[in-house]
């Protein structure tokens, strides 16, 4: 049988090096892009005019985070803590997901376009250069045939869960930095260059953990739980042992740069000013359903069939969703690379569908749930998810493991298929046959968006500069928090366009607050936010008293607002909100407010 030059294995011989096709390499690259910009063609319709429909507010933190970044970049602010959110107490970065390499390598194009554009570019280049790095890692170093590079590498790269997280998250869907994890970590291995490998794999490292450092942990543990296996194999023993004192030194000195690199990050995230241990999310609404494995996503051709279901906690959430016939394709894979694999191919398979299988089973979070219900039966996350830094990580997204796994298989047995047909002309059109029903289904759609409220001219022309000195605070109603993230979108203009700084007393981001020392999404709720996020969502002013006159007095002065600004029409990310309960009911609390250009102003005299 022929074999796959591997990472695994060793530099393939110059008589079995990958072909280098010009041509394939050529039509990859082009249907990556197509892909990707299908996808997201919804917002390429009018990047600032539209958002994204199941996650606006995800865009728009990501949105403010490049403009923030850009904004800290050339101002020589601390990119990693800022007290332009959550005044008067400040928002740790690094314990969010602060993507500080996008926002600086990006930061002349947020300038020159805007953050909402720029936010765009990122996402639809994540999707076409994470099919592109995988396509690269497969061609080069673990199969012969392009063909079977493409099929791999477009599984992966467009699989459910990476469409699913292209709602929005730019941390998720840049999933092209696992194939270059990979890649240089089995480079750890070769012989004498140990320090110089070290040196690369511990800066790509530093670089993962500022773009995805949820996504370099889960990498980090699938290459352990992989190695773990791989390395057991009696097949694998002599290899092993030969290349672990260079690994190890390798090892070494990417622990050493990387740890140089992230000290201060590091220390933010574990020790720093508004840190937290654990998230508010709760793991067993967060875990995949085991039904869902078998189930087709929502914005594939199957889901828009009809066929697709609710079994994610949201739509931004379908991990897994393969369908049955992805499921049975990839088992018949594995069985038929088994049959004819060699003992070191069959030491890799191995460690394949352990880690397929390892990361399923964590997928389903501390109890299973079929089908919608909670069956109480307990699962090995119940206790894994007590270890620190575990437990703040979604069970779910475990699941986005299974894809390369999937991947890698097809791939595989494509390669196979190709350097050594079948016999048989009618099993190589069943395996074609089993290939298109499996994957066709899945063929992605593009990503819905609705049109987004325009940013008031009151802030884009400037007018805010006459009501806020400068580095001052100003709020939007309601205050800015995940489900009305109009602010950060207004701080985020204000920020890419060059017109100085306002501050937010609230804002999009996690912090500490939650239940038993854990953190919570936004600020805990005052009186003030309290009252217009109930007057906003229900469309009914709450019965105001002096007393609550007082308290809101007293919130203000906290945040130190200087201004309070409705604009005529808000975004409400979960639901619709009502403008003139907003207006009346700041009115009880204020005063009459002034109309300045587009939006109803308070000025909020200064403390006594």
């Amino acid at each position: 049988m022929p074999t796959s030059p591997s990472l695994l294995t060793g530099p393939p011989a110059p008589s079995s090096a990958p072909t280098r096709s010009r041509r394939a390499d050529l039509v990859m690259v082009l249907v990556a892009l197509v892909l990707a910009v299908w996808v997201t063609s919804g917002l390429w319709r009018d990047p600032n005019g539209r958002a994204i429909t199941v996650n606006s507010s995800d865009q728009a933190l990501f949105e403010w985070l490049l403009a923030f970044g850009a904004h800290a970049l050339t101002h020589g602010d601390n990119p990693l803590f800022t007290y332009l959110l959550n005044v008067p107490d400040g928002v740790n970065l690094a314990v969010n997901t602060s993507i500080t390499v996008y926002a600086a390598v990006f930061a002349p194009l947020t300038y020159l376009i805007g953050p909402p554009a720029t936010f765009l570019v990122i996402l639809t280049l994540n999707l076409a250069a994470t099919a592109l790095a995988w396509y690269w890692l497969l061609s080069r170093h673990l199969v012969r045939a392009p063909l079977a590079a493409g099929v791999g590498a477009l599984v992966i790269a467009f699989s459910p869960g990476m469409v699913s997280h292209a709602n929005a998250h730019l941390n998720w869907s840049a999933g092209w930095l696992v194939p270059l994890l990979v890649w240089r970590l089995f480079a750890l291995r070769e012989p004498g260059r140990w320090l110089r490998n070290g040196v690369i794999f511990g800066v790509l490292v530093a670089v993962a953990f500022s773009i995805a450092a949820e996504g370099l942990f889960f990498t980090a543990l699938a290459l352990v739980v992989f190695l773990a296996v791989w390395a057991a194999h009696p097949a694998n023993r002599a290899t092993v042992r030969a290349a672990l004192p260079d690994f190890l030194r390798g090892t070494a000195v990417t622990a050493v740069v990387a740890g140089v690199l992230l000290a201060y990050p590091l220390w933010l995230h574990f020790a720093g000013p508004q840190r937290f241990h654990g998230t508010g999310f709760d793991p067993v609404v967060h875990s995949e359903d085991m039904a869902a494995y078998l189930a087709y996503p929502r914005r594939s051709v199957a889901g828009e069939a009809g066929l697709g279901t609710s079994l994610a906690p949201n739509p931004t959430e379908e991990n897994s969703f393969f369908g049955v016939p992805l499921l049975l394709l990839a088992l018949a894979c594995f069985v038929f690379l088994w049959r004819h694999a060699a003992a070191t191919r069959r030491a890799t398979l191995l460690a394949l569908g352990v880690t397929a299988v390892v990361f399923t089973v964590l997928s389903w979070g501390p109890q299973a749930v079929v089908d919608g219900e909670r069956t109480g039966t307990p699962l090995p996350f119940e206790w894994l998810g007590r270890l620190p830094v575990i437990n703040a990580a979604l069970p779910a997204r475990l699941a986005l493991v299974v894809a390369p796994v999937i991947g890698l298989l097809l791939a595989f047995t494509v390669d196979r298929l190709r350097t050594d047909p079948p016999r048989r002309r009618s099993a190589g059109l069943a395996w074609a046959a089993g290939y298109a029903l499996a994957l066709v289904p899945l063929l992605p759609t593009p990503l819905l968006t609705i049109a987004r409220e325009p940013i008031p001219a009151f802030v884009t022309s400037g007018a805010w500069r006459e009501h806020v000195s400068p580095g001052g605070v100003l709020t939007p109603i309601p205050l800015t928090v995940d489900v009305t993230p109009d602010g950060q979108r207004w701080q985020a203009y204000a920020l890419a366009h060059r017109q100085g700084e306002f501050a937010l007393p609230a804002g999009f981001f996690l912090g500490p607050g939650g239940p038993d020392g854990r953190g919570r999404i936004g600020p805990v709720p005052r009186t003030f936010d309290s009252l217009m996020d109930q007057a906003g969502r229900t469309g009914r002013v709450p019965i105001i008293t002096e007393g609550t006159r007082e308290l809101v007095r007293d919130d203000l002065r906290h945040w130190r607002v200087e201004a309070v600004v409705l604009a005529d029409r808000v975004h409400g990310a979960k639901y619709d909100l009502d403008e003139e309960a907003l207006r009346q009911a700041a009115t009880d609390l204020l005063g009459p407010p002034q109309r300045v250009r587009d939006v109803w102003l308070w000025k909020v005299p200064p403390a006594a």
